[in-house]
């Protein structure tokens, strides 16, 4: 019976053994794998490694259509695509994914550079 009394009043007036979670978020650690975070489209020349290394097949990537397209929920979040890619346009993020409803890809299309830009590059000397 004492015993049960001293562990009552110690639980009062100590901390709680665990956090508040909604109001106090724990940080994630460094080097957490959370998610595929971005891809700097502009910076990716399509060459298709990142979808070939994936172990799950999560990744399609076309270059005549200049399309790139991950499968969140085939992706084991391994990085493997952001180590192998050789331009390094694709980053893991920390963050862990937020729940959804509805199943969907995320697709990312790289948009024709303007026509102005086109002609300058053309218009530009070359250096030797």
């Amino acid at each position: 019976m004492f015993d049960m009394i001293t562990n009552i009043l110690t639980n009062l007036v100590s901390k709680p053994a665990t956090r508040r979670y909604p109001f106090e978020k724990r940080e994630h650690y460094r080097d957490t794998r959370g998610r595929v975070g971005s891809i700097d489209i502009d910076s990716c020349i399509f060459c298709g490694i990142c979808g070939k290394k994936c172990p799950s097949d999560a990744i399609s990537v076309s270059k005549a259509k200049k399309t790139w397209e991950i499968d969140p929920f085939k992706c084991v979040v391994c990085g493997v695509c952001a180590e192998v890619c050789p331009k390094k346009c694709i980053f893991m993020n920390e963050e862990y994914s937020a729940p959804v409803y509805k199943k969907e890809t995320l697709k990312h299309i790289q948009q024709p550079k303007p026509v102005e830009e086109v002609l300058q590059n053309l218009q530009q000397p070359k250096e030797a």
